[in-house]
């Protein structure tokens, strides 16, 4: 696609896009089906097993969303992956509309329906699932009804707003950095007092509550277990550490794109400025959905990691400021810049769909592993074989089932097993409050770690005897990531239900 598209007919450039989003979806869901599971999609795919309210690393949808595509698509990774195609296409057809009443320029919705498909978070992470695409159909939702609240004048759009902004809360806790956005939607514009005065506000928080009143009575049941293990996450260094902030801005601008990312940034900061000028709740709701959580996470990364996917949620805002700015920008002034803005997106557009397109053919159709140690997807996908060798090993010492230190392995285990053998991770209870207890039959099992991690802390609190049968590599390419030990269990059996505060009990962040 080159600018020169952009001035084509209207009813061919939406042609071009449908068949251009229609090829890049296809090619996602055959990578979504073709590549191994991620241990913590695993580790998702194994909360959908089981019937409990809520968990202690998320909230409850993605465990509800997989529970419900593999059961029409069966236990497979398409199975597993496709809530985040559907969310993927829910999100572009929502800021296409919202692009659409608030612009009304057919090629400003093209722009906008492409841009995300440039991006590695998009284009590529949208066929990986994790509660982000949980939570982007969600909050996408509840900003369009905000939008349509705006554009109508009508208060009672509160309402779905409200139950949207109640699921995103129930997908993941991130989405509560949403809500300075909405406060200062309703609030900054000179409408606050009708808004505080309307009984549709007010019901709308109620609503929020209501959503979210399993995820609240699961923790209250629970002594706040979710809350306080997504708040014990003490810095990783005293200070700052410039290491820290170069390795997160570094990944935004790979994850997002090297021109879409200053785009994004440029356009939401211009829009902030002119619509916080302006008191224009609208552009006030997009630019704050995005600098807000942004400078939330630059904060928190002066001092610990921020993980790759955290701002995956707030992006999105990013992409509307951009494509909506431009075209407030080019109508206020005949400048270069806003001039050449078009030009500049199709260029991301093109660049950022050709590196997307490249990187899902290198793991689809590839054979060489570049990227060795660093390879994201490759360190975790040789899990097949390591499952396969330590079932071997399991049928031939006569053990009934595998015990792990790692919730990783555990899903794993469960995930390429299919739970036909019970999998127990003997610490960390706390992860699996409310699961069926697994009946451990035999007096021998398998336990299954990483080598260079044997945890003999733990070990030297049982009475159990661990003797070595074998070693599994973990390995991709040709290239080895870890080699797994594998060792004949026996003398004691993992209790399952530690009380809280126990060595065997106690899970943190990762």
């Amino acid at each position: 696609m080159t600018s020169r598209a952009l001035r084509l007919p209207a009813r061919t450039l939406l042609v071009l896009c449908i068949v251009t989003l229609g090829a890049l979806t296809v090619l996602r869901g055959v990578f979504a089906a073709g590549i191994d599971l991620r241990v913590d999609e695993a580790y998702y795919w194994s909360w959908s097993r089981e019937h409990v309210i809520s968990y202690l690393d998320h909230p409850p949808v993605i465990a509800w969303c997989i529970r419900a595509t593999t059961a029409l698509f069966g236990d497979d990774n398409f199975g597993v992956r496709f809530t985040g195609l559907a969310a993927m296409l829910i999100m572009q057809l929502v800021q296409a509309d919202i692009v659409r009443r608030l612009v009304g320029d057919l090629r400003y919705v093209v722009l906008v329906m492409l841009l995300p498909e440039a991006s590695l978070d998009y284009g590529l992470g949208m066929a990986k699932i994790t509660p982000d695409v949980a939570v982007i159909p969600c909050e996408m939702a509840m900003v369009w009804s905000l939008v349509r609240l705006w554009q109508s004048d009508d208060l009672r759009w509160w309402l779905p707003a409200g139950l949207f902004g109640g699921f995103a809360l129930m997908s993941k806790y991130t989405a509560i950095l949403l809500l300075p956005a909405v406060l200062a939607f309703a609030f900054v514009p000179a409408w606050r007092g009708r808004q505080l005065a309307s009984p549709w506000l007010w019901a709308a928080a109620c609503l929020v509550l209501i959503v979210i009143s399993p995820l609240l009575y699961w923790n209250a049941l629970h002594d706040w277990a979710s809350f306080r293990f997504q708040l014990d996450r003490p810095p990783q260094v005293s200070g700052w550490s410039p290491r820290f902030l170069a390795d997160f801005l570094g990944q935004q601008f790979l994850m997002v794109g090297i021109l879409l990312l200053p785009i994004a940034l440029i356009g939401t900061v211009m829009l902030a400025v002119r619509g916080y000028r302006a008191r224009d709740p609208v552009p006030i709701l997009l630019s704050t959905s995005l600098l807000f959580p942004l400078g939330f996470f630059l904060e928190h990364g002066t001092d610990t990691r921020v993980g790759d996917s955290w701002l995956l949620f707030a992006w999105p805002f990013g992409i509307l400021c951009a494509v909506i700015n431009l075209k407030q920008w080019r109508k206020q002034s005949a400048a270069l810049l806003p001039r050449i803005g078009p030009a500049v997106m199709v260029a991301a557009v093109a660049s950022g769909v050709a590196a997307v397109v490249t990187v899902q053919l290198y793991y689809l159709v590839g054979t060489q592993n570049y990227l060795t140690n660093d390879d994201p997807i490759g360190k975790e996908a040789g899990f097949a074989a390591v499952v396969r060798e330590a079932e071997v090993k399991r049928r031939a010492i006569g053990a009934n089932w595998f015990a792990t230190t790692d919730y990783r392995m555990s899903a794993m285990l469960r995930w390429h097993l299919r739970d036909q053998v019970p999998v127990v991770q003997i610490n960390e209870r706390a992860r699996y409050i409310g699961f069926n207890d697994m009946k451990l039959d035999g007096p021998i099992g398998l336990y299954v770690a990483p080598k260079e991690k044997p945890h003999r802390e733990l070990w030297d609190r049982t009475s159990a005897v661990l003797k070595p049968v074998g070693e599994a590599d973990l390995s991709w390419r040709g290239f080895r990531y870890d080699v797994y030990s594998l060792q004949e269990l026996t003398g004691w059996k993992p209790g399952l239900s530690p009380p809280p505060g126990d060595a065997f009990y106690v899970a943190r962040p990762n």
